[in-house]
């Protein structure tokens, strides 16, 4: 009973934390529109000051807001029972939309520069902004071709599995850190009467704003990172199979069914140690057939 106590605490401490999370996300999306349409030119795409704008909107929705969500989206509990192959379509997914909105965002600086003859690529935020959408990009790409397309070994998965997660947070955090790069820079280009130094209204709002792409970025880096929030393997979250099924293809389950004139206690022996290489394997992203 203390055991399932601390399990619905655990549940109720997991929740309010993803509620805040998201609200924390969708208030910083707000703000970001709040910026362009009351204090800066709005939205267009005409090459004016209005295109640009799509810039902070789009990178704060798609690249910060979207990309925090597909980071925690094994972590919701109530999403252990669907097969872990859904679930990755649905954490390629969003990262694939997120992907879409942050280079939309790029174009459209692009296209902003050279109707007004800006120079592009000087700036340390552009330098940093753009290898993280390359190295977002190469992820993306890998992620596909190796958890998601069923061809990869699975040692491979193993292998590569601990380096995915790595990337992921640490491509995650400098874009927050490469947004907060932007935002300075954009409200010093543009707050000339009254100055920046000055702390106008807008200089307020948007330095909240940046503050809140802060909270956001450590709270799903807390959630992310906490061992016990991790799905759990297959064989835990297969409560509707016989007891005896493990997860398929691994090599493990193949010695086992061959060893049917082994006695039960080397038996029982092999299928502790099945299961843990089905733990092994499922963290790699072992895909469930369920």
């Amino acid at each position: 009973a203390a055991h399932g106590a601390r399990k619905m605490e655990d549940y109720g401490q997991f929740l309010a934390l993803l509620a805040s999370t998201l609200l924390v996300g969708f208030v910083s999306v707000i703000l970001s529109l709040v910026w362009v349409f009351h204090y800066r030119e709005g939205l267009s795409w005409d090459g004016s000051p209005g295109e640009f704008n799509w810039h902070p909107v789009l990178i704060i929705t798609g690249f910060v807001f979207i990309q925090g969500i597909a980071i925690i989206v094994y972590r919701l509990p109530w999403t252990w029972k669907c097969s872990k192959l859904l679930m990755k379509f649905i954490h390629a997914g969003l990262n694939t939309i997120a992907m879409i909105l942050a280079i939309v965002s790029m174009v459209a600086v692009f296209e902003f520069h050279n109707a007004k003859n800006i120079p592009n690529m000087y700036s340390l935020h552009s330098w940093i902004g753009l290898t993280a959408v390359i190295f977002y990009s190469l992820q993306l790409l890998l992620g596909f071709a190796v958890f998601l397309l069923p061809f990869a070994p699975v040692h491979l998965r193993v292998v590569l599995m601990p380096i995915h997660v790595y990337s992921g947070l640490t491509i995650f955090a400098t874009v927050i850190a490469t947004a907060l790069m932007g935002i300075t820079e954009k409200l010093i280009f543009s707050l000339k009467d009254p100055a920046y130094s000055a702390s106008p209204p807008e200089a307020t709002l948007v330095n909240c704003l940046g503050l809140l792409l802060v909270i956001f970025g450590s709270l799903i880096l807390w959630m992310a990172s906490r061992p016990h929030w991790k799905r759990p393997p297959a064989e835990n979250a297969k409560i509707l199979q016989p007891i005896a099924a493990t997860p398929e293809g691994t090599e493990v389950e193949s010695t086992m069914i061959n060893s049917g004139n082994a006695d039960k206690s080397d038996m029982r022996i092999n299928t502790e140690a099945a299961r843990e290489q089905n733990i092994k394997f499922d963290e790699a992203g072992q895909r469930s057939t369920m």
